[in-house]
Formats: C-alpha cells, sequence, structure tokens
C-alpha cells in the first residue's frame, strides 16, 4: 500500500522552516541535500553560486508513518511559486508498476511537469499538477524495496 507524506516548498528559507518544524516535533533529519550536491542536468542551466547553499531535498519524521519533506525552489523554478499554496502531495509507491498506475491515471487531464523517470538520488519518480490544480510527486525507491 503507498504512504502519503506533504511536500513543502520554500522560497530560499526551507531550512529555517525545517529547524523551527524540528523544534516542536523533534526527531532528526535523516537526509538534508543542497542543490551543490545535484549533478549537472542535460538541458538544465547550471545552478547559480547564490543558490548552491539551498535545501534540494529534506525531510523530518514526525510519527511511524508520516514524514515532512521539502526543498527551496528559485530562478526558473520559482516562477510559479505562491506562498501558501506551496506543496505538493508525495506518494511512495510499493512497486514500479503501482508507481506508473498511479502517476498515470491521477495525472489524466492534468500537467506532467516531470515524467516518471529514475533519478540520480536512486528513486523512480515524476510529478504533475492534476485536472484540479493539485501538485503531486510520485515515487518508487528501486534500491530500498523490491523491484
Amino acid at each position: 500500500m503507498p504512504t502519503v507524506n506533504v511536500y513543502l516548498t520554500f522560497n530560499g528559507n526551507c531550512k529555517e522552516a525545517f529547524d523551527f518544524y524540528k523544534s516542536v516535533f523533534g526527531g532528526e533529519f535523516p537526509y538534508v541535500g543542497t542543490f551543490a550536491e545535484m549533478p549537472p542536468q542535460e538541458g538544465m542551466p547550471p545552478i547559480p553560486d547564490d543558490f548552491k547553499d539551498k535545501i534540494m531535498h529534506i525531510s523530518l519524521p514526525i510519527s511511524k508513518e508520516t514524514v515532512i519533506m521539502g526543498s527551496d525552489t528559485g530562478g526558473e523554478w520559482a516562477s510559479d511559486f505562491k506562498q501558501g499554496n506551496n506543496f505538493s502531495i508525495s506518494i511512495n509507491a510499493d512497486s514500479k508498476a503501482e508507481a506508473d498506475k498511479l502517476f498515470n491515471g491521477l495525472s489524466e487531464g492534468g500537467k506532467v511537469t516531470m515524467p516518471m523517470d529514475s533519478t540520480f538520488w536512486g528513486d523512480y519518480f515524476g510529478m504533475f499538477t492534476d485536472k484540479f490544480g493539485i501538485n503531486w510527486m510520485v515515487g518508487f525507491n528501486e534500491e530500498s524495496k523490491e523491484k
């Protein structure tokens, strides 16, 4: 059965926000990655120097079942940023087939922003906005689960 969590997007203050959330919920960050750690992507401009220390991905487990995740946005990625509407629903599937089924079904009639594909961080992953304007992320961790 897939798990569903909230993915928050910030305009440069993601680490500050997550430090605050950690002060309230407790716990530890299992992963904090910056844009400087991201390998160059074909067809994408290089990361600007003033953005390299911003958060590419951070996660904070807040219960056994729930994790809040987030990242910063900026530059050309921030053109649609609106504070108060800066979140996505993140689904972690149990298999590639389930990820494809959920992605294809939920994105029907919407706008795919990142097709399902293997990523440098080890997930099979994609993003879209559904026909109702809700942002979604679908992933399957290829390394931790049986294919």
